[in-house]
């Protein structure tokens, strides 16, 4: 019997952090989880770059309807300026074991919403598929990565 949790969060934070290592990024993790997932620290020409990430999957279950605007919504337990708020888009197919692709979004790119929360909504979901948003397409995977590496990081 299989006692595992209903989501893969853990997963999601864990697939983010190997990326973000691959990419020369330094992944610091917390004693106790009580807001950011991890720290990330890089260095850019002679100064250093930190990063403070919370990490959101999104898991489409089946029938899910199309939607012009997908993201995340709800609550971020802490938010900062220069935070990565990374969402890894997964299918609803059990086979995908990865997201399809992970949106790194700086904090101008989150909005608060009256009794929900914040939201932060960089792609469509058309026809069981994630579609990335035309004016949010330089904050996913590899582009969203090297966004951050940017002083002005918006």
């Amino acid at each position: 019997m299989n006692n595992g949790p209903q989501t893969r969060d853990y997963f999601a934070e864990m697939y983010v952090a190997g990326i973000l290592a691959d990419k020369g990024w330094n992944v610091y993790f917390p004693r106790r989880d009580k807001g950011f997932d991890f720290v990330i620290t890089k260095e850019v020409e002679n100064r250093i770059i930190v990063r403070l990430v919370q990490v959101k999957g999104k898991y489409p279950e089946e029938g899910k309807t199309n939607k012009q605007v997908y993201g995340y919504i709800g609550k971020l337990s802490q938010v900062h300026n220069d935070m990565v708020l990374a969402i890894a888009f997964f299918s609803h197919d059990s086979t995908t074991k990865s997201p399809e692709c992970v949106a790194y979004m700086p904090r101008k790119k989150i909005s608060t919403q009256k009794g929900k929360g914040f939201a932060c909504q960089p792609a469509k979901f058309i026809d069981s598929k994630v579609i990335r948003r035309k004016s949010y397409e330089k904050y996913f995977d590899n582009s969203g990565i090297q966004r951050m590496e940017s002083e002005k990081w918006e």
